[in-house]
């Protein structure tokens, strides 16, 4: 753009040039800030990942688990905890939190619990962050008789389920949007849930909603 500017023999300084890039659209943003959801150096015991040598089959099998970031004004984030159904890619429980505490992790799995019914032998797949990896969010697995999965070291994709459902949540629910508060940021999420589970269609269900099928698997 200056070289267009200077060739066309105009002058522009510096802070007119940027307002000028500005006004007509074409300055490059700069990439927003980001923050880690996982904390993996912990001392706690991880789980084996179940998920690699038993390969889903059937309906009610497994659920995967992950946190992802939303901004608030001011550069504050909160954190919106998830369990998806791995069958019907239906949000089966979830909650958003001002921390990553593991407390938030476990109301998103009470949520679930309550949806789901039946748990038995339910396998539960996620990071090895230090959420699901804690004393208290193992022993609530346990209680309800669910078995433990975490990805393996530094392998992110063995949760690819989890990481394209915050995708979409963002990229076609505008949850990647600055809210103007917390509270605003949770009628959003609520909102872009109910929308994902009831009306978004997916190529991977045959083009059904992940309601209808979670309700076909009962």
């Amino acid at each position: 753009m200056a070289a267009q500017v200077a060739a066309a023999g105009v002058t522009v300084g510096r802070d007119r040039l940027f307002t000028l890039l500005r006004t007509t659209g074409q300055l490059v943003h700069r990439k927003p800030r980001y923050t880690r959801t996982t904390y993996a150096q912990h001392g706690y015991v991880v789980a084996p990942n179940r998920l690699r040598d038993h390969p889903l089959t059937a309906p009610r099998q497994v659920v995967v688990s992950d946190i992802t970031y939303l901004r608030l004004a001011g550069g504050a984030f909160v954190y919106l905890f998830l369990v998806t159904h791995l069958f019907a890619l239906r949000i089966v429980g979830w909650h958003l939190s001002r921390d990553l505490s593991h407390h938030a992790a476990l109301v998103a799995l009470a949520q679930a619990v309550s949806v789901l019914g039946a748990t038995a032998e339910l396998r539960h797949h996620s990071d090895r962050g230090s959420q699901y990896c804690c004393h208290a969010y193992q022993q609530a697995l346990r209680a309800h008789h669910i078995v433990a999965s975490m990805t393996d070291a530094d392998h992110c994709y063995q949760n690819a389920v989890a990481e394209r459902v915050n995708g979409i949540l963002k990229d076609e629910f505008n949850l990647d949007a600055e809210f103007p508060s917390f509270l605003v940021a949770q009628q959003q999420v609520a909102h872009a849930i109910t929308i994902y589970n009831r009306v978004r269609l997916h190529s991977q269900l045959q083009y059904q909603t992940p309601d209808t099928i979670f309700a076909n698997a009962a």
